[in-house]
């Protein structure tokens, strides 16, 4: 049984965030419908690095997991009266749009939340509902740009750096989910629904949320970024990802005195503790110029015995052999929609020591289009008409 058994939540939702959101609402049981125009939603046709999987793309096989596919003409009269009945007997509706979209498709929260008080209205964006910036472009690359991550990130020597994931969109997906499931349990005390709003922008913000609290109490810093190989701008010395003779190792909090007995390392034993954040420069420049002698395993069991945070650097190809991503069942491999296989990252919590099962894979465009359109009302052949005008596609319908 799902946390979520008997929640009704419609998604209007595209590209990365928003979907990410619902899936992780699907996951926990909840009945998600993702309305998509006729065309398909645009994450069927982004596919990341150019992949598709069997015709299906990777964007798509990563957020559309239990959800069923409604395949609708907003547009159009018929299509748009479809929804709004579908609404009518929803939970949560979810739309990532930008602001303004849904009042232009005769959908204005204000108008829904007024006819449907127990409705929650979750709304995802770049900015915000409202501001100077609402009407601007939300996308990763430039949120971590305007919240500081880029700035933040990378060696001081070098130029700000982008983080190699769309970081900003999966945490903002997080908050998205967290917050509905929020109001969801505020719903049940309070007998009302209302309105989320969730932005791009303060994700990122919240992303980064004990470096920015840091920086603007007056943390001590010279800059934005770590220097001499140090992983961050408030870094003590010798924390940071280290070459070894054959890739990299990362190595956690530890005092000067520590890391000079673990790696050998005689100059440290004259540093003091309280040497770790003033002096980190020459402190790193001496992990680094021994931590490069060795191959990666001979540090690991060294720093291992010492009691000292440390970890290989993997890249994706060494995750499948994780031996503890392998006991959580991270990768769900199955057979997709077409028959091909395809491999997804799982529900990332457990509940009571197990992770929610994928009772549907990403589904064809319109799938489940006839299903919905009887539950809520529609007779076959109303249904048949709204095909054969175009206001809604089914897959059956070729």
């Amino acid at each position: 049984m799902g946390l979520l058994d008997g929640v009704k939540v419609v998604s209007l939702n595209h590209f990365l965030a928003g979907p990410a959101a619902a899936q992780m609402l699907g996951d926990m049981g909840a009945d998600v419908i993702a309305v998509e125009p006729i065309g398909g939603a645009f994450q069927r046709g982004w596919a990341v690095a150019g992949r598709f999987v069997d015709g299906q793309s990777v964007n798509f096989l990563c957020t559309g997991r239990n959800k069923r596919s409604l395949a609708v003409d907003l547009k159009s009269p018929e299509g748009r009266a479809a929804v709004e009945r579908l609404i009518a007997g929803a939970d949560v509706l979810m739309e990532n749009f930008r602001p303004g979209a849904m009042a232009r498709l005769g959908l204005d929260p204000e108008r829904l939340l007024a006819k449907h008080p127990r409705l929650i209205y979750a709304a995802a964006s770049g900015f915000g509902a409202d501001g100077p910036f609402r009407d601007r472009p939300g996308q990763d690359l430039l949120l971590q740009a305007m919240s500081g991550l880029a700035a933040h990130t990378g060696p001081a020597e070098g130029p700000p750096t982008p983080v190699g994931s769309v970081v900003i969109d999966h945490h903002a997906a997080a908050l998205y989910a967290m917050a509905i499931s929020g109001a969801l349990y505020s719903r049940e005390r309070t007998g009302r629904g209302g309105r989320i709003d969730v932005s791009l922008l303060q994700a990122a913000v919240d992303l980064q949320g004990e470096s920015i609290a840091a920086w603007m109490n007056g943390a001590p810093h010279e800059g934005p970024r770590g220097p001499g190989g140090v992983a961050a701008w408030f870094s003590a010395g010798g924390y940071g990802i280290h070459a070894t003779a054959d890739g990299a190792i990362a190595i956690s909090m530890a005092t000067p005195r520590a890391l000079g007995k673990a790696l050998g390392i005689d100059a440290l034993a004259a540093f003091a503790d309280d040497d770790a954040f003033p002096r980190r420069e020459e402190i790193t420049a001496l992990v680094r110029e021994t931590v490069r002698t060795r191959p990666t395993a001979h540090w690991t069991e060294t720093l291992e015995a010492a009691g000292i945070w440390n970890a290989k650097v993997e890249d994706y190809d060494g995750l499948r052999e994780n031996p503890q991503l392998a006991h959580l069942g991270t990768f769900v491999e199955m057979e997709g929609a077409t028959g091909a296989p395809i491999t997804m990252v799982s529900h990332p919590v457990r509940y009571n020591g197990e992770a929610p099962e994928v009772r549907l894979v990403p589904q064809p465009l319109g799938a489940q289009t006839r299903q919905i359109l009887s539950e809520i009302g529609y007779g076959a052949d109303e249904i048949d008409a709204l095909i054969a005008g175009g206001a809604v596609k089914a897959e059956d319908a070729a």
